[in-house]
């Protein structure tokens, strides 16, 4: 990639924090959080004024460049309001990407940045009743329009919800276990296994973990709805081994009287 020929215009001076190699307009960085794929950073874009999340894609193999690149096709065909948006996806140093980005160490997503996620919210209790609904429904628009692009998020968990408090606005982000699915053709045998965070994985996952629907992703919206009105995961500890002991027993009979008897959280 000849990034002087084609890109004469970036600035010269790039940034290094965290094994980010970003170009010299993005100042004042932060680290935000962790995702999938590692260390997500906040920093003021000065051509803007705004400040924006970057998420780095390592790509150190085959499966890392296959999944990256997964993330960004599926992130930047995704523009709604209750999804993140994406500004730009840029190579190291700040170029754009080339024709084929598979060479590249790493890519850079640049996108909006929200004040909190859901889950640092719950740590403070549960929602109101009325704040809950709201969120809920802002979740549920936006799950409609990831699932009508056929996409699978496959990581929905609070966390990966981000919330701007001062509007009420809900986002659904982190696409790196995102999948898009072909309505039309059966994808038994090549989905991948063990996705989901295990406290909000349906037993449909578990009975059949390469053979699933978008079902998955509305069995995890409402785990996470009896989260926030009650301030505890509905599933979880004993909870969960019980549907994972159940679901790996080779009797169906037993299979529903383990699920059945599981003792809910409420």
């Amino acid at each position: 990639l000849n990034c002087k020929a084609d890109c004469p215009t970036i600035q010269a001076t790039p940034m290094f924090l965290h094994g980010f190699e970003l170009s010299g307009h993005f100042v004042d960085p932060r680290p935000l959080g962790t995702g999938v794929t590692g260390l997500v950073l906040s920093a003021v874009d000065q051509r803007t004024g705004q400040r924006v999340a970057i998420k780095k894609l390592s790509m150190r193999d085959a499966i890392t460049v296959k999944h990256a690149l997964r993330e960004v096709k599926i992130t930047q065909r995704l523009h709604h309001e209750n999804v993140v948006s994406v500004h730009e996806v840029l190579a190291p140093y700040g170029w754009p990407l080339p024709q084929d980005p598979s060479q590249l160490s790493a890519i850079y997503i640049i996108q909006e940045c929200m004040e909190t996620d859901l889950a640092r919210l719950l740590d403070q209790g549960p929602l109101p009743t009325s704040h809950a609904t709201l969120l809920f429904y802002q979740l549920l628009r936006g799950l409609k329009f990831i699932h009508s692009a056929n996409v699978l998020h496959r990581d929905l968990k609070p966390a990966n919800i981000f919330i701007n408090t001062d509007q009420m606005l809900l986002k659904i982000g982190d696409f790196g276990l995102a999948r898009i699915v072909d309505p039309h053709y059966s994808h038994k045998g090549y989905l991948s296994e063990g996705l989901v965070t295990k406290w909000y994985r349906s037993p449909r996952l578990l009975l059949s973990p390469n053979n699933y629907t978008k079902a998955i992703d509305m069995w995890a919206a409402g785990c996470i709805l009896a989260e926030m009105l009650t301030g505890r995961m509905l599933f979880a500890g004993t909870v969960m081994k019980s549907l994972s002991k159940g679901c790996c027993d080779s009797s169906k009979t037993k299979i529903q009287t383990k699920l059945l008897d599981a003792p809910l959280i409420i």
